[in-house]
């Protein structure tokens, strides 16, 4: 009996499709056999990175199961959108229940407990993106309540270029940054460690197949170019910000650390949760032509569930696993990561394998989904109290704040990102007497 799908899936999509690995088949996994995100792992730090794939609690080693003769994962990535399904459907049959593979494989398993992970790819260039339109309206109420967007945001998706180099994977912890703020009142700016450390709940798009200079990306062919999502925190110390970011945008504000998710999920596993983004209101300009199909309008999307996690020092020592401080969705995004690409494009840039396209800060429109502290507390005028009953404006030392994302809907299986965590370390000794 032949089993029908819908446009887009196939029988990796299938439910029902279960794995001879025990903990891929758990109902809350992150990582069931339709899943199968890359990335990279190593034994210690002193051996050579390797490929992987997440399988329930474990990691498959792709190049020992013959699958790939090589370790570098941006040839992998690089692959154009077919052979990439190919490999991800070779995958998918080698582990299924009673498949060939069942007795050669388990060999090239590795708990993903015992291992470490590193960056799913060498990051090559870094943009962030203001897609969140929730956020972006919240944080200019704050300095421009006449205007919280400025005329162009409707028009075009909004982006500065970050720090590549300080791209870290979940898990490493960074030192609260150093710079110039301006106090309130003061003439001068001082110099010392930022006091309102903040996290950003973000996605991030990497891209696959890159495009050559002077040949932009049509939005028709934008999917076919990313080559997956992961989870992105992108930390910002928001006195630095304030007082370095006019005229041209944020600087060591932003430079200092943001960190991905070790998992890239593929645009095919999220092929079921594929979604229109969120309508826009009446009154609100249709999109440049460049940036409009009737394929992204209706089907630019998926709906990822996001979480934001705080653990204190306090939470840790008492073994409390942290607190949940908001949710939201990438539905609520203003531009889909299909227009991201191709706008990114469209005056000659090339993107090239590795490339990072941060979503921007996504927030929802109701209380408990804003995605950063500077909106949970109104820049820091209402502090947040916690459960246990510390209070936070902004992040202290010892925080460790976690990211979480995944999807699911009735007839598919559930699917997740995996953690994205990191916590925040003192500042270092002053860099200069």
């Amino acid at each position: 009996m032949t089993t029908a799908f819908a446009p887009g899936l196939d029988a990796t999509h299938d439910p029902l499709s279960r794995c001879w690995v025990d903990s891929a088949n758990a109902a809350d996994t992150d990582f069931p056999i339709q899943n199968l995100p890359w990335g990279q792992f190593r034994a210690d730090t002193t051996s050579p990175w390797r490929i992987g794939v997440a399988i329930g609690d474990a990691v498959l080693d792709v190049q020992a199961t013959g699958l790939l003769d090589h370790a570098d994962m941006a040839r992998v990535l690089s692959a154009p959108a077919p052979a990439r399904r190919a490999l991800r459907r070779a995958l998918w049959q080698g582990l299924q229940w009673g498949a060939p593979e069942q007795t050669a494989w388990p060999s090239a398993l590795w708990p993903q407990q015992a291992v470490q992970l590193g960056l799913p790819c060498e990051v090559g260039d870094f943009t962030d993106f203001y897609t969140g339109i929730h956020h972006a309206t919240a944080v200019g109420a704050m300095f421009r309540p006449q205007q919280p967007l400025l005329p162009n945001y409707k028009w075009v998706p909004i982006g500065y270029h970050g720090r590549a180099s300080s791209v870290l994977p979940s898990g490493q912890g960074f030192h609260r940054p150093w710079g110039q703020t301006l106090p309130a009142g003061a003439a001068a700016p001082v110099f010392g460690p930022s006091q309102r450390l903040d996290y950003e709940l973000e996605l991030a798009g990497w891209v696959g197949t890159g495009n050559t200079l002077g040949q932009p990306i049509d939005l028709a062919q934008a999917h076919e170019h990313l080559a997956g999502i992961t989870l992105l925190n992108d930390w910002s110390a928001r006195d630095i910000q304030a007082w370095e970011y006019q005229p041209l945008g944020p600087f060591l504000s932003k430079s200092f650390a943001s960190t991905v998710s070790p998992w890239l999920v593929t645009p095919d596993a999220l092929a079921p949760f594929r979604c229109a983004p969120a309508a826009r209101v009446p009154g609100d300009p249709v999109p440049l032509a460049y940036l409009l199909s009737a394929q992204d309008q209706a089907l630019g999307s998926w709906d990822i569930q996001l979480e934001v996690w705080l653990q204190t020092a306090a939470m840790q020592a008492k073994g409390h696993p942290g607190q949940r401080l908001s949710t939201s969705s990438l539905r609520d995004a203003y531009w889909t990561l299909a227009q991201l690409l191709t706008h990114h494009t469209v005056g000659g840039c090339n993107l090239r394998t590795g490339d990072v396209l941060g979503t921007g800060t996504l927030s929802g429109s109701r209380p408990g989904q804003a995605g950063s502290l500077l909106e949970l507390t109104h820049g820091g005028q209402q502090p947040l109290v916690l459960d246990n009953g510390e209070t936070r404006r902004f992040l202290e030392d010892g925080d460790t704040v976690t990211l979480r994302g995944h999807c699911e809907r009735s007839g598919a299986r559930r699917i997740g990102f995996g953690p994205c965590s990191a916590t925040v370390l003192s500042a270092r000794s002053g860099p200069v007497p």
